[in-house]
């Protein structure tokens, strides 16, 4: 890294031919030590690789109204670093969260599942804790839940990413300054789950029933008391986070995840809407924490990127895609006119095997062409190689796959017919199905709900699935994965599976140029963390 600067710092001495010997010596010592750099925030786009990011790409340069002018990613791949970031853990070729998390937070390699340990099962130092110790204000932010796997290996140290109770007790006793995000649900004592308890009746009072009073712990302490004592101010809706000026806040907005892209969309900014969006808690972390003297370090997850890819559900994965390329932009915007931040922005792992192929269903019709090499012939492609019409589409869609099923099965059982089952989805989304593509989606459910368990994916129905049954992993959810393949024919959308891929993904950075240097090329996840600390440290 210093070779690196030294080189550009005496290219630029030659171009210049009036720098002191001394000058260029004070600008390496400089760009080696990180001394510039006085803040430090990651970003990180659950699930998204290439393909993701691709997909925002195409939607803003080629839907007829698109809602973004420009893509946060194009913004940082003109005026900054781009390259590319290998994210296997220790000794396999698919990462989970929990693992890359902890890769990427502190530099080490991860066994599966693991937070916060390295493979061998020791404690790994997270650059949220290297900041810290230096006496910078530190922040997570996430759409997802405060306890899962990226926030997690920032600020806790657990055997495996499934224990989010113990790692909501470490997260506190850790002490970020600032932490927004959903799953208030392991922060509750269990005592709320009883209806018309004393302790249900205070919670109530204190987060304004925004939040839906269910606990998942399996003891009695309130960790919203404990936090308030430690002297953080409390925030369970839009309006309070925006009211809070502490210097300390800790916001839970939702029992488990908050909206998710399409209901982010259609909340809008409205009095009416409750929760904060990614792109306000963004803000509002930057707001908090920029006023400490030393400097800050700020992690922020768009995190249910992910969540739709393993559902299939590109239309709502566009929407996050939308979602995160907001919050990036309002943290570019912050930094202009600054030298003293590094913005990395990357992802933990791709998800879903996600694209667009091309097909021969609904080939095109041929048209003349009256060019110099056509001369009037006819013009007849042999394959349907995606319209751009399908962008448009995609963004139309009004519910989430799991908002889909979750209105579906509110219904009384003797409605959950095929029927209305084709009634919600032509209704919320722009890819109509049919009464037999209803059919074969609640069959197949019917018979492989714990497909993971069973692998009876229909063979007949749906071949490459049932082929491919190993890599659908979640039964519970092999309806929504049915449903998209029911619609790409329509749609030229295709997806390997319902979990993570071991493609490469993107690797962007913004500051100054001794910075971001480091981050060209192919590095795994654990070479850019070291990279980060590097400049904390």
């Amino acid at each position: 890294m210093l070779y690196q600067s030294l080189f550009a710092v005496c290219s630029a001495t030659l171009l210049a031919s009036c720098t002191s010997i001394e000058e260029v010596r004070n600008k390496v010592a400089d760009a080696g030590d990180g001394d510039r750099i006085r803040n430090v925030i990651v970003m990180i786009g659950d699930g998204m690789g290439p393909q993701q990011v691709g997909l925002l790409d195409s939607y803003v340069r080629y839907a007829s109204n698109p809602v973004l002018d420009s893509s946060a990613f194009d913004r940082m791949a003109r005026e900054g670093v781009v390259g590319i970031s290998r994210t296997e853990s220790h000794k396999v070729l698919v990462v989970d969260s929990a693992a890359s998390a902890t890769q990427f937070a502190s530099g080490k390699l991860a066994g599966s599942e693991m937070i916060g340990a390295d493979y061998e099962g020791n404690r790994a130092e997270s650059m949220l804790e290297v900041a810290q110790a230096r006496g910078k204000a530190v922040g997570l932010v996430s759409d997802t839940r405060l306890t899962h796997a990226t926030p997690a290996a920032y600020a806790a140290h657990q055997q495996h990413r499934s224990l989010e109770n113990e790692i909501a007790v470490e997260m506190l006793e850790t002490g970020a300054d600032v932490m927004l995000s959903g799953g208030i649900r392991h922060w509750l004592p269990q005592g709320v789950n009883e209806e018309g308890s004393a302790v249900r009746q205070e919670l109530e009072a204190l987060t304004g029933g925004n939040v839906r009073m269910s606990s998942r712990r399996k003891d009695d302490r309130n960790l919203l008391a404990e936090a308030r004592d430690a002297g953080y101010d409390l925030s369970f809706n839009r309006t309070d986070m925006a009211a809070s000026h502490g210097n300390r806040i800790l916001g839970l907005y939702a029992s488990s995840g908050m909206l998710d892209g399409i209901a982010n969309t259609q909340a809008g900014d409205g009095a009416e809407r409750v929760q904060p969006s990614l792109t306000e808690m963004t803000a509002k972390a930057l707001s908090v924490l920029e006023n400490d003297e030393d400097g800050f370090f700020l992690m922020v997850e768009g995190g249910q990127i992910d969540w739709a890819a393993h559902n299939n559900d590109a239309g709502t994965m566009l929407h996050e895609m939308v979602k995160f390329s907001e919050a990036i932009d309002v943290v570019l915007d912050w930094m202009k006119g600054r030298d003293d931040t590094l913005l990395v922005v990357s992802a933990d792992h791709e998800t879903g095997g996600f694209g667009f192929a091309y097909s021969r269903n609904d080939l095109p019709a041929g048209q003349p062409l009256d060019g110099d090499v056509f001369h009037g012939d006819e013009y007849k492609p042999n394959w349907n190689f995606g319209r751009v019409e399908t962008l448009d589409r995609l963004y139309e869609q009004k519910l989430s796959y799991d908002g889909i099923f979750s209105e579906f099965d509110s219904l009384d059982d003797a409605e959950q017919t095929p029927e209305n089952l084709r009634s919600i989805v032509n209704a919320n989304t722009a890819f109509p199905i049919t009464l037999a593509q209803a059919k074969r989606v609640l069959e197949t459910e019917l018979n492989v709900y714990y497909v993971a368990d069973h692998g009876t994916l229909s063979a007949e129905r749906f071949p490459l699935m049932h082929e491919r049954k190993a890599f659908y992993v979640y039964g519970s959810g092999i309806r929504k994965n049915i449903l998209a393949s029911v619609v790409a024919e329509q749609s030229n959308v295709v997806w390997a599976s319902d979990n993570h891929s071991s493609t490469p993904v993107y690797l962007f950075a913004m500051g100054p140029a001794e910075t971001t240097d480091a981050f060209k090329g192919i590095l795994h996840t654990t070479e850019w963390a070291r990279e980060i600390i590097d400049v904390l440290d």
